[in-house]
């Protein structure tokens, strides 16, 4: 049987599973009505859409993490989300047409390997952890379920990286993908900084809108498309501006009192303007050097940022978590103390901070870092730091060699949108969250900013550096 073949047969029993699917489900959804037994069918029609155009899929995604608040339980402390299942479905589904067209193509990646390993070393951890566990640290009974959650968190975040580096058609989809996502994720955005209309679009909008990843990816795609990308319609220019203004409003204004926004979103500028504007990058440096040693600089950044009241009500704290962390991961530094379970050890005693004594501590480090040490050790540590390396200067290849157009703008923007979601990696866990904290109901943004990570490897593939809006 040839290829054509093959895939009618297999289209032929996608439709046959599709229509008894649809037939126990309405049985189902008969005897026992339940909101979970509604989305089921509904994701059952979206795969088989998915098996006819893989591509709608990522859109799916992008919805699913800015409006579609679904949440379903998994016996334990951590829920999951629609992006965040989505996306190994997805992946899942990719991988299967894949094999029936005999077409599977994976794209080759600097940064393919120590992404791998990355993710072999949090089995690692998981294995030697429970090997080693100390029998007077309290786990519950069905703790594992917790730590494979907070793997699958790893997991997902490579999943949907890698669904985007290998996209078909690039050239055709990521500016799809990409204004999908500015044209609903700015539009919403928009609203919410309005008057009278906020509240409304605060309902209908996901967590995803109140997590600093969301706003480092919004200000590096709409900011890198603004700045180079000449072709822009007037209608287009003045939407990317409308989105601007308002992440600096929530970031500068509304929420400046919450660090990672306004640092992320500099850091996402200051790296745009410096790609953007090369002949002008001496004068920033001696601008910069000049505050520095005038004592202008720092002090005035203290000031914006809280000073000494922020540090004592936040920073001081965030220090004695971290320490706590760090401490007990010292156990196992090579392979960390296994995913998920750095609460366990530090919350065994007391934890005191100035004048007040936590007697049961349910300790977040608030560092993306200091988590993957604890979980992963200096192994998975020194992996994930390997791999922001050669993304970074994969991103930075691309930059230098794509300075127009829409492509010029998308890995301009996702290079500066990298830095600066590995500077808000030092305020909390938003890349990668621990399940215990921001966990998956914000990993519907950071999954959000690795899917368009991902587009930098489809760009830098060979015989589609060229993409065309």
């Amino acid at each position: 049987m040839n290829i054509r073949g093959q895939v009618l047969v297999s289209q032929r029993w996608a439709r046959l599973v599709l229509i008894l699917g649809l037939l126990f489900a309405a049985t189902t959804l008969g005897l026992r009505p339940s909101m979970r037994w509604v989305v089921l069918p509904v994701l059952g029609v979206g795969a088989f859409v998915v098996l006819r155009l893989p591509q709608l899929g990522l859109l799916s995604v992008i919805v699913a993490a800015l409006i579609v608040p679904f949440e379903l339980s998994t016996g334990t402390e951590v829920k999951l989300n629609l992006a965040t299942v989505l996306v190994p479905l997805l992946f899942a589904l990719w991988f299967v047409e894949g094999v029936f067209r005999r077409d599977f193509q994976w794209k080759a990646s600097p940064v393919n390997k120590p992404l791998t390993f990355f993710l072999l070393a949090g089995l690692l951890s998981l294995l030697v952890g429970n090997a080693l566990w100390d029998p007077a640290v309290p786990r519950s009974g069905n703790f594992v379920l917790v730590q494979l959650a907070q793997w699958a968190i790893f997991a997902f975040a490579a999943l949907a990286f890698w669904l985007v580096a290998n996209l078909r058609e690039p050239e055709v989809w990521l500016p799809r993908l990409t204004w999908a996502f500015l044209y609903l994720g700015g539009g919403l955005a928009i609203l919410r900084m309005l008057p009278g209309v906020a509240s409304l679009a605060e309902r209908v909008t996901t967590v995803t809108f109140i997590r600093a990843p969301f706003w480092v990816l919004l200000a590096a795609i709409a900011g890198g498309q603004l700045l180079f990308e000449a072709s822009l319609s007037r209608a287009k220019r003045g939407f990317l501006v409308a989105s601007l203004l308002a992440v600096l409003t929530y970031a500068f204004v509304a929420q400046r009192e919450a660090v990672s926004n306004w640092v992320g979103v500099a850091a996402v500028a200051g790296v745009l303007l410096w790609l953007r504007f090369p002949r002008a990058r001496g004068a920033v440096i001696a601008l910069a050097v000049i505050l520095a040693a005038t004592g202008i600089l720092f002090p005035s950044i203290w000031e914006f940022a809280g000073g000494e009241d922020e540090w004592t009500e936040s920073g001081g704290s965030r220090l004695a978590l971290i320490e706590r962390v760090v401490s007990v991961t010292l156990r196992n530094p090579i392979t960390g103390l296994g995913p998920a379970s750095y609460r366990n050890y530090a919350g065994v005693e007391p934890l005191r901070y100035r004048t007040a004594l936590w007697v049961n501590p349910a300790v977040n480090s608030h560092n993306n870092y200091v988590d993957l040490f604890a979980h992963t050790g200096l192994v998975g540590l020194g992996l994930f730091l390997w791999f922001a390396w050669e993304l970074f200067r994969l991103g930075l290849g691309l930059s230098a060699r794509q300075t127009e157009g829409f492509t010029g703008g998308y890995v301009n923007g996702m290079t500066a949108a990298w830095v600066g979601s590995l500077v808000v990696m030092l305020f909390a866990d938003w890349m990668l969250p621990f399940v215990y904290n921001i966990g998956f109901p914000g990993f519907q943004a950071s999954i959000l900013v690795w899917l368009f990570l991902g587009g930098l490897v489809a760009i830098n593939h060979k015989g589609h550096e060229v993409l065309k809006e």
